[in-house]
């Protein structure tokens, strides 16, 4: 005689727990904050009659620009990544990135970006110059510290050492 069921004698079947939906990919936006500076800042130059107005943007226009942005962004990810893999390397460095511009036919960027590239070279450069003076005036202050505290640590442990062969000296031997 055969059995009906799952196939497992005497085990009753479990109710399928409730599934959570399985999350979409999260989907990077850009800061909205950011954007809406950006967009005001560029249309305030261009619109700019020497009234001093103040540039509005509805708020969908302003998802608009995220979202354009971020596509681009993406896109010119993508072809860099591309153009990185090709020259057999896993690091996407600025040339991939100016090649991408060029290759996805934004050659008008290429030199403004070229141009802000140089200039954040130029401040990197001079924050890390900065910042190995103050390493190297701080090691050198250290350095400078470190025989008088060895000479403060040294007379401080000989005077512990002294008090301790005092002390044993006072001591009683009950031999």
């Amino acid at each position: 005689m055969a059995k009906e069921g799952n196939g497992a004698e005497g085990v009753a079947p479990v109710a399928a727990a409730p599934q959570k939906p399985v999350p979409e990919v999260a989907v990077e936006e850009l800061p909205r904050a950011i954007v809406r500076r950006v967009v005001k800042d560029k249309l305030s130059r261009l619109t700019s009659s020497g009234g001093g107005e103040e540039v509005t943007v509805h708020k969908d226009a302003l998802l608009a620009f995220a979202e354009s942005a971020r596509i681009f962004i993406h896109y010119i990810s993508a072809t860099a990544n591309d153009i990185c893999k090709e020259s057999s390397r896993q690091t996407i460095n600025a040339e991939d990135v100016l090649k991408a511009l060029e290759e996805i036919e934004f050659p008008e960027f290429i030199e403004p970006l070229r141009a802000s590239l140089e200039e954040f070279r130029r401040k990197n450069a001079l924050k890390r110059s900065g910042a190995k003076a103050k390493g190297a005036d701080k090691k050198r202050k250290l350095e400078e510290e470190l025989p008088e505290n060895r000479l403060k640590d040294d007379t401080k442990d000989a005077e512990d050492a002294e008090e301790e062969n005092e002390e044993e000296s006072e001591e009683p031997n009950d031999d």
